[in-house]
């Protein structure tokens, strides 16, 4: 299953978060992946796509972030998937 996570930086400051992952890492568990993300102009919000297979993970990931940043998350499809659920009702 993939994730957007839409982070928003507490204070709107993206500093804690880069010293921690400089720092310590991603602290990711075992079994969730990092896809891609992207970080607006202003560096107060991160867009970030993860991948598991247990929602568990993504929620011990974001326990060890939560104190640095607000977390939306949002299940997504890509493009293909989204294309061969629909086509039969096309």
């Amino acid at each position: 299953m993939l994730y957007m996570i839409i982070e928003h930086f507490r204070d709107g400051d993206p500093l804690p978060v880069y010293r921690r992952f400089r720092d310590r890492g991603r602290l990711a568990p075992d079994g969730l992946a990092y896809v891609s993300s992207w970080v607006t102009l202003d560096h107060r919000h991160c867009y970030q796509v993860m991948e598991c297979e247990d929602r568990a993970l993504l929620e011990a990931w974001i326990a060890q972030w939560s104190d640095l940043a607000e977390f939306e998350v949002v299940p997504v499809l890509t493009s293909a998937q989204t294309v061969a659920e629909l086509t039969p009702r096309l």
